[in-house]
């Protein structure tokens, strides 16, 4: 069992996707990069990243299809 990133985007969007894996009982790690890109001054829209545990995937899909569909 390894992570595998599901998401990279916007803060916002991280945080908005993050809490509808877990309300579907799917645990996530958030990496946020905001604070490296301000030290070294780069504005980078792919600054957070979301991680799951791998074997979780195959329920986690069409939650994150779902939100894809939704914010487009």
């Amino acid at each position: 069992m390894g992570l595998m990133k599901v998401f990279s985007g916007s803060e916002i969007l991280a945080s908005a996707l993050k809490t509808k894996l877990e309300e579907a009982g799917i645990d996530v790690i958030m990496k946020n990069n905001n604070q490296s890109n301000i030290v070294l001054g780069s504005a980078s829209s792919l600054a957070v990243e979301l991680f799951i545990d791998e074997s979780k995937y195959g329920k986690a899909d069409p939650v994150i299809t779902d939100f894809k569909i939704s914010v487009q």
